[in-house]
């Protein structure tokens, strides 16, 4: 096939966004599950159901941050094995870190059970909220092991050349999630646990597309009889940290933004914060697709020392963050009224304020496309310590400085405002770390 020599092709605008391209989509339509959820919830149910829904986030992503740090982690540690030729060895590995993470999978889904009551139960939550937040993560939770499946199926279909079928299990889950959202709670008056069911069967689709693909030796990547590594897995979780740091501290960060907005305003400012991170979940999507679509590339040539191919790779990923931040900005400036009127009508006092915080907030989006690739390269390049450091600046010392220093000043304001002035400080340490390591990898 074609794209079997995508490695070896020169680096170029074009091929880089040929392999890229399928990526970013797939990650864009893969931001549209939780915003499926969210748009037939905040209509159907209500916005104290939409609140529900991001004060059950921190939960899910602390559950799958484990996935996510061996899915990113291991891709990296396996692709450089592919480049070193090493290709039965990064297998044997491929198959022991999926086996590792059903294993996580079954742990995390447990321990979620076991602590949800309580911690929903210590945020002084009206009835109702609280009873949607359990009735949600509950049925949720069901889907654990697909979802970790799904993780790390995403990113093995990339660095196997298959980023065209990850997007097609991506649309093809993402359409199945808000045909059973409408099924569930306008058919069937399930209510918010059917939007949690409809989301778990869309991410399922990824999951059982990865087992069979490749559990065919005709895939680059595919099962075989698996080799346990201390070695290997402890060189995922260290490349990987960053990842996992940032999944740790977005749901902390986001705990803080709830509690925050429940003192100042109450459950409708709650309401107001889901909807602007849809927002800007769904515009981070791009640049996180894109680095995950770049990754395998970086750690290919990485791997087989090609110092003029990396150098290009990274001259021409800047040239791209910088003209999508651009293009994201002036959109989400422009389309923040219609933007916020799909979640919220203009006489509900969600509306007014999601509208404000929305227009503060896309500052953030000039600054959070090279945050994001900075980490993602030093994973790529098996750099996790810088990548985890960069990843937990960012995410969490910056954002609790800002969270705690900037409501003081500026009230409600100040929240909103967080989140773009903890992206330039992150910035500049991203400029920092890329100046410092450039004559070490080549770039």
């Amino acid at each position: 096939m074609e794209n079997q020599n995508v490695y070896l092709k020169p680096v170029t605008l074009k091929n880089i966004l040929k392999f890229a391209v399928p990526t970013i989509a797939m990650t864009v339509f893969m931001s549209f599950y939780t915003m499926v959820d969210g748009l037939f919830v905040s209509n159907l149910i209500g916005t104290d159901a939409l609140s529900a829904i991001n004060l059950t986030a921190p939960i899910i992503q602390l559950v799958t941050a484990v996935s996510t740090m061996l899915a990113t982690g291991g891709s990296a540690v396996i692709m450089k094995k592919m480049g070193e030729k090493k290709n039965e060895e990064a297998k044997e590995d491929f198959t022991f870190l999926i086996l590792v993470n059903v294993i996580v999978g079954i742990i995390m889904c447990a321990l979620g059970y076991l602590t949800m009551n309580s911690v929903f139960a210590g945020m002084n939550l009206s009835a109702d909220v609280e009873e949607y937040c359990v009735a949600y993560l509950s049925r949720y939770l069901v889907f654990t092991v697909p979802i970790l499946l799904m993780n790390n199926f995403t990113l093995y279909m990339i660095a196997s050349e298959k980023a065209t079928l990850s997007l097609i299990c991506s649309v093809t889950g993402g359409i199945l999630n808000m045909v059973m959202d409408y099924v569930f709670i306008a058919v069937f008056d399930m209510g918010i646990s059917g939007a949690a069911i409809a989301t778990g069967m869309g991410y399922s689709v990824t999951a059982v597309v990865g087992l069979y693909i490749f559990g065919s030796k005709k895939s680059l990547l595919h099962f075989k009889k698996p080799v346990f590594r201390m070695k290997v897995l402890i060189s995922a979780a260290t490349n990987g940290c960053s990842e996992m740091a940032t999944a740790l501290v977005t749901g902390i960060i986001t705990m803080m933004f709830n509690w925050t907005m429940l003192h100042y305003v109450g459950e409708d400012g709650v309401a107001a914060v889901t909807i602007i991170m849809y927002v800007l979940m769904f515009a981070s999507s791009l640049y996180t697709g894109y680095s995950y679509g770049v990754a395998p590339m970086l750690s290919y040539y990485y791997g087989e020392q090609n110092e003029a191919k990396l150098k290009k790779m990274v001259t021409v990923s800047m040239k791209v963050i910088s003209v999508i931040s651009v293009i994201t900005v002036a959109a989400s400036f422009l389309l923040t009224k219609p933007l916020v009127s799909v979640f919220a009508r203009p006489d509900n006092p969600v509306y007014d304020l999601a509208v404000t915080g929305n227009r503060i907030c896309t500052a953030a989006l000039f600054f959070i496309g090279f945050n994001i690739f900075a980490s993602g390269m030093f994973t790529a390049l098996s750099n996790g310590i810088v990548s985890a450091a960069l990843a937990f600046s960012r995410s969490f010392l910056f954002m609790l400085i800002t969270m705690i220093v900037l409501p003081m000043i500026l009230g409600v304001n100040g929240i909103w405002l967080a989140t773009p002035v903890a992206e330039f400080m992150a910035l500049a340490l991203s400029a920092f770390m890329f100046f410092r390591y450039r004559k070490r990898y080549g770039y």
